[in-house]
């Protein structure tokens, strides 16, 4: 069921993400990474809500950073995000060669053994580097189409996009309201299918508390929930980049279903290791993680005017 008429400034947002997949691919790609650049240091020096919330979460990833160190991370950050963006509005036109030469992960035989076996996987990743990109070399390079959830985005129009854009990267894209997105994941996962979720952030009244950064945290409960229910192996992936071409990734250890205790205490103990494989990561490669909005449950008091 669609929403209500957009207003000007959805047409406004769905206009300019439109520009951007329509026209950012068809500029030569040193301009398009300059451009990146130049939009990022330009967001950075103007000291915004998503800036200062970025470089407050590098704050608990590097807690001995001087100021000095925090700005550099959080300027080189934001370089990072953009060029998330710079790539994924030109990711469509890349050829299955230019994915497989620019993207390398360790230890991917995980993925391939367990699929290969006929037992579905979990992917559970942070907002870190590139994900969409990822997704592409694992739907080309490793041959393995995977599903995927999607929030629903104001406007429609924008969320139809975003799923068009995935879908052809060789993704299948669930809404994530609705109530059926994790009966079809399960159901992709008992038929020995991959399944890959972001899940490093989850606010709801659903999601488990973890340690993070010897902070409180909740993130989403689902990837465990799968692994339980499907007998699906569950992998922690963490990715960065590397120089102005190259994204590398790591494929974590399993994490494992606890031989005893409640469903719930499984849950928990299963989502802290995953984000025990993402503090691994993000700590080796602060610059790399995108996380621009409230994270750790201190935090979610909002000041008059904010949101989370």
């Amino acid at each position: 069921m669609r929403s209500e008429r957009p207003t000007a400034k959805d047409r406004l947002v769905d206009g300019l993400y439109g520009l951007g997949w329509g026209g950012v691919k068809k500029l030569p790609e040193p301009v398009a990474a300059a451009l990146g650049r130049t939009v990022a240091d330009r967001a950075w020096k103007r000291r915004g809500k998503s800036v200062l919330r970025l470089e407050s979460n590098l704050a608990r990833v590097v807690p001995d950073a001087s100021a000095q160190r925090l700005a550099a991370l959080s300027k080189a950050g934001m370089r990072s995000y953009m060029r998330y963006w710079m790539e994924s509005f030109r990711l469509p036109a890349w050829s299955p060669e230019r994915i497989a030469a620019d993207v390398d992960i360790q230890d991917s035989y995980r993925i391939t053994e367990a699929l290969d076996s006929g037992r579905g996987v979990v992917l559970a990743l942070p907002h870190m580097a590139n994900w969409d990109l990822a997704g592409a070399w694992v739907t080309t390079f490793l041959g393995h189409p995977f599903t995927t959830v999607a929030e629903r985005l104001k406007p429609e129009t924008l969320y139809d996009r975003f799923v068009a854009y995935r879908e052809s990267l060789g993704m299948e894209v669930v809404p994530h309201t609705g109530g059926s997105a994790f009966g079809t994941l399960a159901r992709r996962l008992r038929a020995g299918r991959l399944v890959c979720l972001v899940a490093d952030r989850d606010l709801s009244a659903s999601g488990i508390e973890v340690k993070f950064f010897g902070e409180s945290a909740r993130m989403p409960a689902g990837p465990a929930i799968l692994a339980q229910q499907t007998g699906a192996l569950l992998l922690p992936v963490t990715l960065w980049y590397d120089g102005p071409k190259m994204m590398r990734g790591r494929i974590h250890p399993p994490v494992d279903v606890p031989e005893t205790g409640t469903r719930n205490d499984k849950t928990s103990e299963m989502t802290q290791a995953l984000a025990d494989a993402f503090a691994t990561g993000i700590a080796e490669h602060p610059e790399d993680w995108h996380m621009l909005q409230r994270l750790w449950l201190a935090d979610l008091q909002a000041r008059p005017g904010e949101s989370a």
